[in-house]
């Protein structure tokens, strides 16, 4: 069956385009033109993918995307004429996929919907799951499971969050790269900002660290990448 993609946009001309070219590709498209239809249509149909306009009647981009985020890793693209890297990492912090700034080239929204398809499709880490799990102090992270527990308390990760942190956590000390963390979690570094790897590292430190802003267990090498510490 064709992956289905929601596209969630109130200028009926940029919606026509966008779908228009997605079906082209083989993708089944369905639309909606606020923020609460566009909820209400994840509830009914789990689309495998969301392109996200931000400004939207109803609920905005981010709220959507918040929601969303609170019951599934439904990949999202936001699509949107904020061009500061502010609102890029505001959106990637909020859990977007990727951020694509209007005007843009629908070819090319397409050429990210499949890197984005295909990097949600075969994550990294799930390659682990065979693998016993990992203990270091308090963290002990199980890739049967996928669970993530601090002194016996379950933390709650995205799947991106967790496939990051078992790739830095089982080769301890070694220090990656952002090019080269896009290719082991996300599968290419295509199409996709390096700084959404700063973002998630960001997130998975709020989460498993006791102080975030002086990391035990994730730490930067200033100029190169970053290390897990055991």
């Amino acid at each position: 069956m064709p992956q289905s993609i929601l596209i969630v946009e109130d200028e009926p001309s940029i919606a026509e385009v966008v779908g228009l070219y997605l079906g082209r590709a083989g993708f089944e498209v369905r639309t909606a033109v606020d923020g609460l239809a566009a909820l209400d249509e994840v509830e009914r149909a789990e689309p495998d993918l969301i392109i996200l306009d931000l400004m939207l009647p109803g609920a905005d981009g981010y709220e959507v995307t918040r929601r969303v985020r609170a019951r599934s890793d439904t990949p999202i693209i936001m699509l949107t004429a904020r061009k500061s890297e502010v609102d890029r990492i505001a959106g990637l912090e909020m859990g977007a996929d990727d951020y694509v700034v209007k005007p843009f080239s629908a070819q090319e929204l397409v050429s990210r919907v499949r890197a984005v398809l295909r990097r949600s499709g075969s994550p990294a880490a799930h390659a682990g799951s065979s693998e016993e799990r990992l203990e270091y102090g308090d963290l002990v992270i199980d890739p049967i499971s996928r669970r993530v527990t601090v002194a016996g308390s379950e933390r709650s990760l995205t799947a991106r969050e967790f496939d990051l942190l078992v790739t830095l956590a089982r080769r301890p000390q070694a220090v990656f790269n952002r090019d080269k963390l896009l290719e082991l979690v996300w599968g290419s570094a295509d199409y996709i900002d390096p700084s959404t790897v700063t973002v998630h590292v960001r997130r998975v430190r709020t989460k498993i660290e006791a102080d975030p802003s002086h990391p035990r267990h994730i730490t930067t090498v200033w100029g190169v990448g970053y290390r897990f510490q055991p």
